[in-house]
Formats: structure tokens, C-alpha cells, sequence
């Protein structure tokens, strides 16, 4: 079922496309915060993967701190920046979070780099590492396992979707006299849209 109306979906191109006509160093990037079980905030920057009406998709694995968390409490926030726009854009994005199916996942996961699918097996995300020289005996001996044939899907790595409950766009202007845009869904799956102050 399509979450995003089409003018939001719209606009967000619109400055997804002007931050690369702009070089940005990597439109793609995006703050991702999660909350964790005593409700300490945490925040990091993730890669945009996907985005269409169902919503924005980063993977990860489910058993980093980030995918404990989300699956503990499987809501998030995204932003995106991006100085060189206009005079400086930020996108703002809450929502639901939701794990992408398997064929969605295993598709993207086929799509990246070698060294990154080994890296994907060799990590044990989050946790504590006592020396460089472990995690790089772990990379030697995945890359071996695998050596000749493709790399599949880690059972425990997926992608995880904000499905957005709230989309705003929020354009920079000198004397911070910024203009910002708050698109919010209802429960009953309708859309508003409101100005907000600076």
C-alpha cells in the first residue's frame, strides 16, 4: 500500500535530484536515530538505499545496536542535510519501521560490492573488538568460504524501512528566517500540511 502522497514523494526527488546537481559528497546520506529499552537516544549516519510511496530503506544487520533497537522499538527518525541546496535543505522523516522482505533484501545484498558482502559476514556489528587483527582473521576466512562462488545474504542482515508518519521540508534562508513545511498522516491515512515558525 503506497504511505506517501504523491506531491511529498515529488518534492522529496526534487531536492534529492538538486543535491547531486549541487555535489553534495553523497546525497544518500542520512542521520537514522533509534531509542533504545531505558530510552537513551541514539543517532548515526546510514546510506538511503531506496525510497518510493512505501518509504525510505537503509540496511543493517538485526543484531547491531541499531536492528536490536528497532526491533525492540521499531520506530526512527531520518534526516538528511544538505548545505550546498538552496541555501542549506534539510529533510526531516519520523515514522515506523518495518523489515524489508527477503527478495528485497537478497536483490540489494546481490547488488554490492564483493568486499562488502564479505565484510557483511566478517562483522559481528556492534560488538566489542579486541584487536583490527581479529576482525581482519574473520574477513580472511569468510573470503576463503566463499572463494569461487557468490556471496549470500547473512540470515541476520536485512533492511529495514521508515515508513513516515511526518515528512518535513525545512529550507534555509539568511537571519535564520528559515521556511519549514510539516506534511503529517493521520490515523486514518489522510495527509496535512502546515507551516511551521523558524
Amino acid at each position: 500500500m503506497d504511505i506517501l502522497p504523491t506531491d511529498i514523494l515529488a518534492t522529496f526527488q526534487i531536492l534529492f535530484d538538486e543535491a547531486a546537481a549541487a555535489g553534495e559528497p553523497d546525497r544518500t546520506a542520512m542521520t537514522v536515530a533509534t531509542v533504545g529499552a531505558g530510552g537513551q537516544p541514539s543517532a548515526r549516519t546510514v546510506l538511503l538505499k531506496a525510497h518510493d510511496a512505501r518509504g525510505f530503506v537503509f540496511y543493517s544487520h538485526l543484531d547491531g545496536r541499531k536492528g536490536r533497537e528497532l526491533q525492540a522499538n521499531p520506530r526512527a527518525a531520518l534526516l538528511f542535510h544538505w548545505p550546498r541546496v538552496r541555501d542549506g535543505v534539510q529533510v526531516r522523516i519520523e515514522g515506523a519501521v518495518e523489515v524489508v522482505s527477503d527478495d528485497e533484501a537478497d536483490a540489494y545484498f546481490a547488488s554490492r560490492p564483493r568486499g562488502s558482502q564479505l565484510g557483511a559476514w566478517a562483522s559481528r556489528q556492534s560488538e566489542t573488538l579486541d584487536a583490527r587483527e581479529t576482525f581482519e582473521a574473520r574477513l580472511a576466512k569468510f573470503e576463503a568460504e566463499f572463494e569461487g562462488r557468490e556471496v549470500p545474504r547473512p540470515p541476520r542482515w536485512t533492511g529495514f524501512r521508515v515508513v513516515p508518519h511526518a515528512v518535513e521540508f525545512w529550507y534555509g534562508a539568511q537571519y535564520r528566517l528559515h521556511e519549514r513545511q510539516l506534511h503529517e498522516r493521520a490515523p486514518d491515512g489522510t495527509w496535512t500540511a502546515r507551516m511551521l515558525y523558524p
